[in-house]
């Protein structure tokens, strides 16, 4: 054996004799916690002989802050069976893993409410029974605290409903009964009827029709129990209420003086009951425990759902177990550590890169400058910004027929544009301006004006945003395409140039997208507001098409990590080393070391829009689109560090505290409030989980890392861009020459259909169901 080796050998035995050494203080540490129990005798054996702390142990704690555990216990966490009450009178009685109450229980609160049934991950998720302080019970399905699914709540004025819910409201089919035994069932909507159904009165009147906000909207027939019917459109706007009464043969002469604004008069006595609010919720609450560090002892204090909150000691885990007695022997072991280092991390580059390497911590990139460039006077761009704001001031403010969502064929028709000429000294339709003469055109105007009502846009915002007195942004550097973006001061809209050929390709695809993104609510396909152009006067008669689209990554959070997703390896990595990696790169396939967990309703929900998408746009010839995904991570430590689910946050300074930052009390909170939740839908603010992958350095380009079993909680945002790359003649040309010189599958320009495939089949491995 030689020198190298045997060196290597002796420090993998004082590794081994120090974790030896380690547990045994730690278990000493943990057993002075434990009080009188039935095994006290056998338990304190048990330390002097060096018990594991891997080992699981009945243990009854009463921690430093007053709160009381005694249940099974088992690495420094309640593990198992166990009990926990908190000082405020708040208590856990159930199944426990790692310190995050998992499997059945029952969580009462002092008030005398309280949840039984299934928990996940610290949260109420599963089937459950929730009764209130006031009487009010639920007995049915929940998903991160929220009801979610089938359930039955019954209300204490005597009120119930059973049906469908939906991020804690009512939504779908269900079937609401008030205590004078009037009663509907049909169609819900955010809590609220809204569709079709049936109103029933107690008296055995009832409405059969469409509803909007709780009341009759549209088409509906009212009838009495005699027989006689009124049939016709209904709408609080007496202008637009019409119909027809029948009467039957035996119908009273009163109903000849029935008036149907009566209908909303009965039915504004019918009220919803409003759900009960939870001071606080189980997944919020702390556990107090213990960790060494070499200050002395102190407690942590964790949140039931994992969570450790941010401190200035470090986890028992954390320790260094390289420590030695001596320092004769530690300059020796030092140096051999750098041996016995280099075999195990293969002794290059891959060691600093946290993508290879699993024991580098990841950390929030450094926050970036603000995305883009003012354009101010003298900036090269500052007229056609001028031309771009007082085009869409026009266009959005030209008065206009109102409109349905049913448009004829004509308004598709690409010949349908409108041209505008804007002369410096103002016209009959045009204001003066400061800028050069320049012309302006609408493509399909009324296509866009209905695209942005179905998109629920409002036109003023929509002008203050493009139009206001705040300037435009423009991107440092133009994307692959040759195409400029610009950004709204508000982030809300980006603003893209766009070739003629991409222009013919939407014009030809808009009756397609139009009937798409109407059909399916929640698409991921980007949104597109308006399509237009600019012809500047002059020798050069230049002209500058542009497309509005909405920003997918506009949230209040901040987005700390962006990725390009395409499913193709080759020139899928962003060519810069991590110390310059900030919040604003957009990072590519093999740069990706995460896979993205969704809760099973949005994972079911997600795979059928994905498939949805990209059935439309292999319909519609398109490809090289790809999936935009942000990322705010929820929890981060003072040092920059990412917090996994269960684990303690390191020590250290915080790299940029003048950032914002939320709690996951302040983030449970935000998205617990159902005004908020109403803004949270698929690829939107969404509640999730990542789990973090490693590549091994000989796979490279491999696009899925191996699954490492650290998660991360974060908000989501995620949606599918670029969209209008045509499988032309230039893109066959490129599949066949890039073809000749690397792996076929690899690259991006392949054959629409090919590449849906591709796309569907990448998507489907790093997004998955949290189970």
């Amino acid at each position: 054996m030689n020198k190298e080796h045997s060196g290597v050998l002796r420090a993998w035995e004082a590794t081994v004799r120090k974790t030896q050494a380690a547990k045994k203080r730690a278990n000493s540490i943990f057993g002075t916690l434990s009080t009188a129990n039935a095994a006290d005798d056998d338990a304190e054996d048990d330390n002097e002989k060096g018990v594991s702390i891997g080992e699981a142990y009945f243990a009854e704690k009463i921690l430093p802050n007053g709160d009381y555990y005694t249940g099974q216990w088992y690495d420094n966490f309640p593990n198992g069976q166990g009990k926990y009450l908190w000082t405020d009178g708040c208590m856990y009685l159930g199944e426990w893993h790692r310190g995050k109450t998992m499997g059945r229980g029952r969580f009462s609160w002092p008030s005398g409410a309280a949840y039984e049934g299934e928990f996940k991950s610290g949260y109420m998720d599963g089937t459950g029974k929730y009764t209130g302080i006031n009487g009010d019970n639920y007995v049915g399905q929940w998903v991160m605290n929220l009801k979610h699914g089938h359930g039955i709540k019954n209300y204490s004025n005597g009120d119930w409903y059973d049906g469908e819910w939906r991020r804690g409201l009512q939504e779908g089919h269900g079937k609401y009964q008030w205590q004078n035994e009037n009663h509907y069932i049909g169609e819900w909507k955010n809590g609220m009827i809204c569709g079709k159904g049936t109103f029933v009165w107690s008296n055995g009147i009832k409405y059969d029709g469409y509803w909007e906000d709780g009341m009759p909207k549209g088409n509906g027939t009212y009838q009495w129990p005699d027989g006689s019917f009124y049939v016709g459109n209904w709408s609080k706007d007496p202008d637009e209420q019409n119909g027809t009464y029948y009467p039957s043969e035996s119908s009273l002469a009163v109903n000849l003086e029935w008036d149907p604004k009566s209908v909303y008069d009965q039915l504004a006595d019918c009220k919803i009951c409003p759900g009960e609010k939870v001071p606080i919720l189980p997944s919020q609450k702390k556990l107090a425990i213990w960790y060494s560090s070499k200050g002395g002892d102190k407690p942590r204090r964790m949140s039931v759902d994992g969570r450790v909150s941010v401190g200035i000691e470090r986890a028992f885990e954390k320790m260094n177990i390289w420590e030695c007695y001596g320092t004769d022997s530690c300059n020796d072991l030092g140096e051999v550590r750098k041996v016995f280092d280099s075999e195990l991390l293969a002794a290059h580059h891959y060691d600093t890169n946290p993508k290879f390497n699993l024991k580098l911590p990841l950390k929030a990139p450094k926050p970036g400058k603000r995305q883009g460039e003012t354009i101010s006077k003298g900036h090269k761009n500052y007229e056609l910004m001028l031309n771009l704001q007082l085009g869409i001031r026009h266009s959005v403010g030209r008065p206009a027929p109102a409109t349905t969502l049913d448009l004829k064929a004509s308004a598709f028709d690409p010949k349908e544009k409108i041209w505008t000429r804007f002369p410096p000294e103002g016209s009959k339709y045009t204001p003066p301006h400061q800028s050069s003469e320049f012309k302006w055109k609408d493509y399909c105007p009324v296509v866009f004006r209905t695209l942005r009502k179905l998109f629920k846009v409002d036109p003023a915002d929509y002008m203050i945003s493009i139009c206001g007195n705040d300037a435009l942004r423009e991107l440092s550097s133009p994307g692959k395409s040759g195409s400029f973006f610009y950004l709204t001061d508000d982030d809300r809209y980006m603003i893209k140039t766009m070739k003629k050929s991409e222009v013919k390709v939407l014009l030809r695809m808009l009756s397609a997208y139009y009937n798409h993104v109407r059909s399916f609510e929640n698409t991921l396909v980007i949104k597109y507001y308006g399509l237009h152009c600019v012809k500047l006067t002059g020798p050069t008669q230049k002209k500058v098409r542009f497309i509005i689209m909405g920003n997918l990554l506009r949230s209040e959070f901040a987005i700390h990590r962006r990725f390009d997703l395409k499913g193709s390896s080759l020139g899928r990595i962003t060519e810069k080393p991590e110390s310059e990696i900030d919040d604003t790169t957009i990072l590519k396939d093999l740069d990706l070391n995460f896979i993205f967990k969704l809760q099973k309703a949005w994972f079911e929900e997600f795979c059928r829009q994905i498939d949805k998408d990209c059935e439309f746009l292999e319909q519609e010839r398109t490809m090289d689109y790809s999936l935009l995904v942000g990322l705010h991570f929820r929890e981060i430590s003072t040092n920059g560090e990412l917090i996994p689910c269960g684990r303690p946050a390191p020590s250290g300074n915080s790299e940029d505290e003048s950032a914002p930052r939320f709690s996951k009390t302040d983030i449970d909170q935000l998205l617990l409030d159902p005004k908020r939740w109403a803004s949270i839908k698929l690829g939107v603010n969404m509640p999730a989980q990542v789990e973090r992958t490693i590549r091994k350095p000989e796979f490279e380009l491999q696009l899925v890392g191996e699954q490492t079993g650290e998660c991360y909680e974060v908000i989501m945002f995620f949606g599918i861009i670029d969209i209008l790359q045509d499988y032309d003649i230039t893109k066959k040309l490129e599949h066949a020459y890039k073809s000749i010189h690397y792996d076929p599958t690899s690259i991006s320009a392949v054959d629409p259909k090919q590449y849906s495939k591709r796309f569907r089949d990448f998507i489907f491995k790093v997004f998955t169901e949290d189970t």
